[in-house]
């Protein structure tokens, strides 16, 4: 079994880190810098940054936090939002990013993700999908959450691991927030469908959810938000709790 990553989520607006419910609402969380350095010290395998009002105002991702951030943390960081082209993927790994993630892009134009996959290889190119419960099926969310695109999100799921995608980041826009826990059907349903890994999202608010979302979701690793953000747990007594239940971390 590979080591379960846990990977602290970091939304930025407006070049600070917020955090909400079910994408709205949102608070203040701090600055993204020294957040990420905060967690790359304290045990993080990964960190994920997404301008999450990039899509809906049509611009680029923030280079120069992802620049200031490279710097200080010395663990992979994958980057997304407002990511519409090679050149913005390119300059987002040459600022110092491991990984992009691709969502709103990949929905209006399949063949970036295959370009980009081919261009930069598939470990480099995350497909990142928001999706809600409607009438008994997962659909697609793009431009932050904000449009209902009617796409079966397993099935575009499966579409973007053919189109090359090395990883895919899926959150569930009905737990985001809420602390009520993954949405463990949704997960074990993309896991049974797909061969590439899955980052699970939306939802955590007790460390027997980390436990969850790989027993019983199958996720490959596990992202979380506000109880990282304003100290409700550690990373260290995740993965500490996560070895406890036979589960491979890394600790150091």
């Amino acid at each position: 079994m590979l080591k379960i990553r846990i990977i602290p989520c970091l939304d930025v607006k407006d070049g600070r880190v917020v955090k909400g419910i079910n994408f709205v609402n949102l608070k203040d969380a701090g600055d993204p810098v020294e957040h990420a350095k905060y967690y790359s010290i304290n045990g993080a395998d990964e960190i994920c940054f997404l301008d999450i009002r990039a899509s809906i105002e049509n611009r680029s991702t923030m280079i120069n936090i992802v620049k200031k951030t490279a710097e200080k943390v010395f663990i992979p960081l994958t980057v997304g939002g407002g990511v519409s082209s090679i050149k913005d993927i390119r300059n987002l790994l040459n600022a110092g990013a491991d990984k992009v993630s691709i969502n709103t892009a990949a929905i209006l134009n399949e063949r970036l993700v295959y370009d980009a996959s081919e261009r930069f290889g598939n470990q480099c190119i995350v497909g990142a999908v928001d999706a809600k419960m409607n009438e008994n099926n997962w659909t697609v969310y793009s431009h932050g959450g904000t449009k209902n695109t009617g796409i079966n999100a397993i099935k575009w799921m499966k579409k973007l691991e053919e189109l090359g995608a090395g990883e895919i980041l899926l959150t569930s826009m009905d737990r985001d927030g809420t602390k009520n826990g993954f949405d463990l059907k949704l997960l074990k349903k993309a896991a049974d469908q797909l061969k590439i890994p899955i980052i699970a999202s939306g939802g955590v608010g007790k460390l027997k959810h980390f436990k969850e979302g790989v027993i019983k979701g199958s996720a490959n690793a596990l992202l979380a938000a506000s109880v990282f953000h304003f100290g409700e747990v550690s990373i260290k007594e995740v993965k500490e709790y996560l070895k406890s239940a036979g589960i491979n971390v890394r600790i150091e």
